[in-house]
């Protein structure tokens, strides 16, 4: 797909538009939490704004490159899903109040796309180099998607035992007071870091590694590089309002790790088949990413959390101990 540069620097004007635009827009008072209807609106918008991209790309493109952008998307955006578990994970260590939260996870989508961008670059420009990176990324992919199906529902995070923490901490002076929704404060004439740098270094950092996830898998569907940062773009974008909608409700989602697992092990040995002129079609991608997704989804909504069982089994042994007596 040959893409003009300007449609890049339009592309990356509008994305800095919408960020500025969500910024005023989105939870303007930072001592108030944002509301569910806030939240869901702007989720409404994220992804109609991603769905109507997609549209255009059909009418601009064709219906191969619009498949390959909404198969990306979809992975995207669901591994976008499953990385929340985490945020809340480290957002409980540090006790952000939820107030505060916000503010940490914009700059954080800010760093996450500037990173995406670099990511994106560099795997494209290895691809286009060396060819043979593809399978590279295809082994790390069902890799992955094997520690992902073995952990189930998450891998235990222990933000105290990070070496990044460790040296951030060491690094900038630090309190352990918030100054409203500031990054840093001035205590006693000395600059220190407030609890919401510390967090937003620590998610930068996370993102990191979650895109050595996500862009081999995206690369997995294809390797035109807009459509690569445009599926990328719109997935990330919407993530911080996405995250208040669902964060009291997340861990009913506690079977997406196997749909996930399931897609990436998918992609990853579409990659490798590459290697034998095996070539799998863009719909039946979609369609394989779409069921897996979809049917994790159900299942997780439709059966209990390993906390609601454990629950029900605590209730069950009050009441046999009440009988009993």
């Amino acid at each position: 797909m040959e893409v003009s540069p300007l449609a890049y620097v339009g592309f990356i004007g509008f994305v800095v538009a919408m960020l500025l635009l969500d910024l005023k827009l989105f939870q303007t008072d930072d001592e108030t939490e944002p509301t569910p209807k806030e939240s869901g609106t702007w989720v409404a918008v994220w992804v109609s704004l991603a769905l109507v991209f997609g549209i255009a790309l059909y009418f601009w493109q064709g219906g191969e490159i619009a498949a390959q952008y909404f198969a990306g998307y979809l992975i995207e955006y669901s591994l976008s899903v499953d990385n929340m578990f985490v945020f809340i994970v480290i957002f409980q260590y540090f006790a952000i109040p939820f107030k505060y939260q916000h503010r940490v996870l914009f700059f954080g989508i800010l760093g996450a796309l500037i990173f995406r961008g670099i990511f994106i670059a560099v795997g494209t420009a290895l691809i286009h180099n060396f060819e043979w990176i593809i399978y590279i990324f295809g082994a790390f992919l069902i890799f992955t998607a094997i520690r992902l199906a073995k952990a189930g529902g998450g891998e235990e995070i222990h933000p105290e035992k990070n070496p990044v923490l460790k040296f951030a901490q060491r690094r900038f002076p630090s309190t352990e007071n918030f100054e409203g929704h500031k990054l840093f404060t001035v205590e006693n004439g000395k600059r220190l870091a407030t609890p919401l740098f510390i967090t937003l270094v620590f998610i930068e950092v996370t993102d990191v590694l979650f895109a050595l996830d996500s862009i081999p898998a995206i690369f997995g569907i294809t390797q035109d590089p807009f459509i690569v940062l445009t599926s990328n773009v719109f997935a990330i974008l919407g993530l911080r309002s996405l995250y208040f909608l669902l964060a009291g409700a997340l861990n009913r989602l506690h079977l997406l790790n196997y749909g996930l697992a399931f897609v990436l092990g998918f992609v990853g040995v579409k990659m490798l088949l590459e290697a034998v002129d095996v070539k799998v079609p863009i719909w039946l991608s979609l369609v394989v990413i779409i069921g897996a997704l979809g049917v994790t989804t159900v299942l997780s909504l439709k059966t209990e959390t390993p906390e609601q069982k454990e629950e029900a089994k605590k209730k069950s042994a009050d009441k046999k101990e009440q009988t009993a007596s």
